[in-house]
């Protein structure tokens, strides 16, 4: 892994592996972290709980959804960094679904910041209100409701 960051991590590499409670995990590559930080923490209210040049730490507050950042240039000496380097876009088929995080206003605010909004909020006949986001790597977020009558 190459590293660009020159800020002190706020913990150790390997404590922060073993912290990690089981479950799902979603690790994004992304060009600019930084972006990515940006458009999480507008975009979808998202907090950083660490942020670098190399990584950063997300958290949705309602729900407490966790995902992970890494700039490309840290996957430079391994297998999976031919193949992100080579796409335009990041996640074709895969949707990254915040379930309680307020779809509306999820899309002003991407609209506002210049993000691309691939489907504007509408309540789908599966019970949830959601809209279909993409992030600046083209990761396509939806924020989701249920509806209320």
């Amino acid at each position: 892994m190459t590293s660009k960051s020159t800020k002190e991590p706020w913990m150790n590499a390997d404590e922060f592996g073993r912290s990690i409670p089981k479950g799902l995990g979603i690790n994004l590559l992304v060009k600019d972290v930084e972006a990515s930080v940006g458009f999480a923490m507008h975009v979808l209210g998202a907090k950083a709980v660490y942020a670098d040049e190399d990584f950063a730490v997300m958290v949705e507050p309602v729900s407490g959804a966790q995902w992970l950042l890494h700039a490309d240039h840290t996957y430079d000496k391994h297998r999976f960094s031919g193949l992100v380097r080579s796409v335009q876009g990041r996640g074709p088929g895969v949707e990254i679904r915040l379930y309680g995080t307020d779809p509306d206003g999820a899309e002003a605010r991407a609209r506002e910041w210049g993000y691309q909004v691939l489907e504007g909020t509408i309540d789908k006949p599966h019970g949830l209100r959601e809209c279909y986001l993409f992030d600046p790597d083209w990761y396509c977020w939806v924020p989701s409701v249920p509806i209320t009558e």
